[in-house]
């Protein structure tokens, strides 16, 4: 089953909040557009707390990371422009989804900063995070970070551990797999051009569209390695915590605007009639 009251794959480019586009604030509108539409869908479920899956947070190598301090903050600044951001945490289903994980077999671990609470329990909060909160609710977070050193099964089975958890908790809870795509598209970008780019980021849109998440684990790892995607790892464990027979994609927008891939799309439950397309 699904037990998530909204649950969406969302970008994290710094232009796309609005107080960061400069100068070019058509640069990113199709995907801003897409990401104010998500973050109406979000306040309408009225989430207690969102899980956010962020490629960019506090890293342990072989281990994901599970936010477990009093609150988060950070900020980003892009085109003289700087936007802030602080969010309390869910400490009870922070905990509660490591525990599981452990029980499980799943390298996980809950980290903070500082003191056990109060207000200098404090991680930062990463741009992977900031950039799709700045469009929803304010309420408390827990933030996951995956790790590249586990295998893509595994972060399957840490998502299927969250469902469980979620269904268990009695929270109204909602789900974000914070992803930008392959990052090769140009070669006057940090990452020069690659034509894997392009082809990955068409294979990844067409499993969005068919409902077919789990076949990014079946990508080759030079082919990763080439494209530079970073979207991969967090939508596997989106797809174990909202398994295949349990949703339907609705893919909001596709773009390049810049070097990387930016992708829109929100995953309802399998009850709801929704074309997928």
């Amino acid at each position: 089953m699904n037990p998530f009251v909204f649950a969406c794959i969302a970008p994290h480019g710094s232009e796309i909040i609005p107080e960061l586009g400069g100068t070019k604030p058509e640069r990113m509108r199709l995907t801003r557009d897409s990401m104010m539409k998500l973050g109406h869908k979000m306040h309408d479920a009225k989430p207690d707390t969102i899980i956010v899956l962020t490629p960019h947070g506090t890293r342990i190598d072989g281990y994901f990371s599970v936010s477990n301090s009093e609150k988060m903050y950070g900020f980003v600044e892009e085109n003289d422009g700087f936007y802030e951001l602080e969010r309390y945490v869910d400490r009870d289903l922070a905990l509660a989804i490591t525990k599981e994980a452990k029980e499980h077999n799943i390298p996980i671990a809950s980290i903070n900063y500082g003191t056990a609470s109060g207000p200098i329990s404090c991680l930062p909060l990463d741009w992977g995070a900031i950039v799709p909160l700045s469009f929803m609710p304010d309420v408390p977070i827990v933030v996951i970070n995956p790790s590249r050193d586990l295998s893509f099964e595994t972060h399957i089975k840490l998502g299927q551990m969250m469902n469980q958890v979620v269904q268990k908790s009695n929270k109204r809870v909602a789900l974000i797999a914070s992803c930008d795509w392959a990052h090769a598209h140009d070669e006057r970008g940090p990452y020069g051009f690659d034509p894997a780019a392009a082809l990955l980021d068409e294979e990844v849109v067409g499993f969005i569209r068919s409902n077919e998440l789990e076949k990014m684990a079946e990508f080759d790892q030079e082919y990763i390695d080439a494209a530079k995607p970073d979207g991969i790892w967090q939508t596997l464990i989106l797809a174990g915590a909202i398994p295949k027979e349990a949703r339907n994609i609705h893919l909001y927008s596709y773009e390049v605007p810049t070097y990387f891939g930016l992708i829109c799309a929100e995953i309802t439950s399998s009850q709801t009639s929704y074309h997928v397309y």
